[in-house]
């Protein structure tokens, strides 16, 4: 299987989980969200330790201990993955996934703003466009939902922020999501005693079945995680670009047609809003990119120059 391929394979595999993630979640009722999120976080740390240690690649631990700026970006990107996973466990298991799939739709157009905003970098006519359509979709939802669609928002600020953070440390996945799993660890495990010495841990009192799919939790979170790291070594930005929005479909898919949430005309204008805002942005990343290669194709210097030289 060529590289290619297989990037394809990766990147469809690590959608596709999370695109059905909120059908496992449900799952883990009646544990509250922050239970799931304290589970989520200590098996994590167990699993992903697990497989560097199966990889014999726990050394670079000791490099990162010389490294106090990582290790303050690195507990940067736990807060900020916290606030997401927190915030993404809550929304599904309050019956509100069709908001959370509204948060990674409009992450991409966040990603581009935090650029600008935090990066200062300079936008094209066409990404100016899409984040204007993409304003004037929240503003429609805004009135739609009677509130700003906070849950969304929230989902699509701290999954960028974290995005931001993880590129400029530049971590591989599995030992990037280890550290940050480990930093979180203390106060969830303290959290899981304070719920247990309180009476209102669910672990281990619902059933067999809801005990193991907690443990589970951990594999759950590192694999698509993996997944989509092996599909960005191998796939161009512009080609894992076009996959992403096969996680929030499939969330939107199981929020309407499963748990049959609402969708009146003027959300679904809203949602509409927000597809076009894509199509703008992501039509200009890949004529964009489709330019860059023919650029470079034409300035590559050809045999018979390169033997002139």
């Amino acid at each position: 299987m060529t590289p290619l391929r297989l990037g394809y394979l990766y990147g469809f595999g690590a959608y596709l989980l999370w695109g059905f993630f909120p059908l496992y979640l449900k799952l883990l009722r009646p544990a509250g969200p922050l239970e799931i999120l304290a589970h989520r976080i200590v098996w994590s740390v167990a699993f992903v330790a697990l497989l560097l240690a199966a990889l014999r690649n726990i050394a670079f631990l000791r490099a990162l201990a010389r490294r106090p700026r990582v290790l303050a970006g690195i507990t940067v990107a736990a807060a900020l993955i916290a606030v997401n996973w927190g915030t993404y466990i809550y929304g599904v298991n309050s019956d509100r996934v069709v908001e959370t799939a509204l948060g990674y739709f409009i992450n991409p157009l966040v990603v581009v703003l935090l650029g600008v905003t935090v990066l200062r970098e300079r936008l094209r006519r066409a990404q100016w466009v899409a984040l204007g359509v993409g304003g004037l979709a929240v503003a429609v939802l805004t009135v739609d939902y009677g509130h700003v669609p906070y849950l969304a928002l929230t989902l699509a600020l701290s999954f960028g922020g974290y995005s931001l953070v993880k590129k400029r440390l530049g971590l591989p996945a599995a030992e990037g999501l280890f550290v940050e799993s480990a930093v979180l660890a203390l106060p969830a495990l303290g959290y899981l005693g304070w719920l247990a010495s309180s009476g209102g841990v669910q672990f281990g009192h619902v059933s067999a079945t809801h005990t193991t799919l907690l443990v589970l939790a951990g594999a759950a979170t590192a694999v698509p995680l993996l997944l989509f790291a092996g599909a960005a070594n191998r796939l161009p930005l512009t080609n894992l670009g076009m996959i992403q929005y096969l996680a929030p479909i499939l969330q939107l898919a199981c929020g309407v047609l499963i748990f049959h949430e609402p969708m009146p005309p003027a959300r679904l204008a809203g949602f509409a809003l927000v597809w076009l805002a894509l199509i703008v942005f992501t039509a200009d990343a890949v004529r964009t990119a489709r330019r860059t290669r023919i650029a470079a194709r034409t300035n590559a210097p050809t045999p018979a120059t390169t033997a002139a030289r």
